[in-house]
């Protein structure tokens, strides 16, 4: 096949008197971190991807389920029958419509003891997670960094985003110190619409545009949301730093640290996942093992092992995600009496 020529595949934004061709060449030579790629990290990687941005590098801990396909735009019906990780699946989609650009696809979960390895390297952080923890934790390293990046959430029909400029914005902890605490909506609970989704990031994606061209002057400095079912939509300022915020005003990076950051994690659906990351596992020595206690299948990537009513999901680095429970003592038990403890 015939390469394309950058000049045609980018033309039209080229055109555009906010990039241009000198744009363009900042777009290329960027190096940009995603992470997550459920569905508005897909949808970024997507937006960026196709934009021209030179190195993109994906962090999701996750794999591909038919639940997903309604809204995270990277995958297909047979990535979701393999179970194929999110940032491997996402990988391989967009080498068929950008060869051009690199892709560093990661398996992994992002914790304050990778998170230096994973983002190293990367002018601009974009969020696709779906929790505040790790959230945090981006939050963190990049204003220890002095690297910016940008906050986008979505859930039912409700979409959110903001900017963080380290030293010259508001950052995470300034616009929410804590937590959020009691009960608040997930997408297992509230739904959510795709629209919602790519409202979130297509904005985001725009912002992330601006920056990488050099246009940080043209740059949005509020918390933005919007409701596209009850046609609403809010700003709150984020243009000065918060006096007394822990993470740019003190300088406490507790989430960096791991303070209090539990060693299993909901997942946020019926799902516990158990972090264990100095196991390497052996695929096919795991599948002789398990294969007499239930039904085991596997990839280059992740095994499956169903034993009713309990699903384990099992990635080479020992992490494992357990579903058919909210209990993290019966997923304990569940991966020690099969895996080990």
């Amino acid at each position: 096949m015939t390469p394309l020529e950058p000049e045609e595949r980018y033309s039209r934004q080229v055109l555009f008197a906010g990039i241009g061709a000198e744009g363009q060449r900042k777009l290329e030579a960027a190096r940009v971190a995603i992470v997550g790629c459920g569905a508005t990290g897909s949808a970024l990687a997507s937006l960026l991807a196709r934009a021209g941005v030179g190195t993109i590098r994906i962090i999701d801990r996750d794999y591909v389920e038919p639940s997903n396909l309604q809204r995270q735009s990277l995958f297909d019906e047979a990535d979701a029958l393999e179970s194929l990780p999110k940032a491997v699946a996402a990988s391989r989609r967009i080498a068929g419509f950008n060869s051009e650009i690199t892709v560093e696809p990661h398996v992994a979960d992002l914790t304050p003891d990778n998170i230096e390895a994973l983002l190293e390297g990367v002018s601009l952080i974009l969020d696709g997670t779906d929790n505040f923890e790790t959230r945090y934790l981006i939050n963190d390293f990049a204003v220890k960094h002095s690297i910016p990046w940008i906050y986008t959430a979505a859930v039912g029909s409700y979409s959110v985003t903001l900017n963080i400029l380290p030293g010259k914005t508001a950052c995470l902890a300034c616009i929410f110190p804590d937590l959020p605490g009691g009960t608040f909506e997930t997408c297992e609970t509230a739904g959510i619409l795709n629209s919602a989704v790519n409202l979130a990031a297509s904005i985001s994606a725009t912002e992330a545009l601006k920056f990488l061209v050099g246009a940080e002057d043209r740059m949005r400095r509020t918390l933005l949301s919007f409701d596209v079912w009850l046609n609403q939509h809010a700003e709150i300022s984020a243009d000065n730093a918060h006096a007394g915020c822990r993470a740019c005003g003190e300088r406490k990076f507790i989430h960096l640290a791991g303070e209090g950051r539990p060693h299993i994690t909901l997942c946020g659906r019926n799902s516990v996942q158990i972090h264990e990351r100095q196991r390497p596992v052996d695929f096919a020595e795991m599948n002789q093992r398990l294969k007499a206690h239930g039904t085991v299948r596997h990839n280059d990537f992740v095994l499956k092992f169903t034993r009713e009513p309990y699903e384990m999901t099992l990635f080479a680095d020992g992490r494992a995600i357990i579903k058919g429970t909210t209990d993290t003592s019966v997923a304990r038990s569940f991966y020690a009496r099969f895996i080990g403890s």
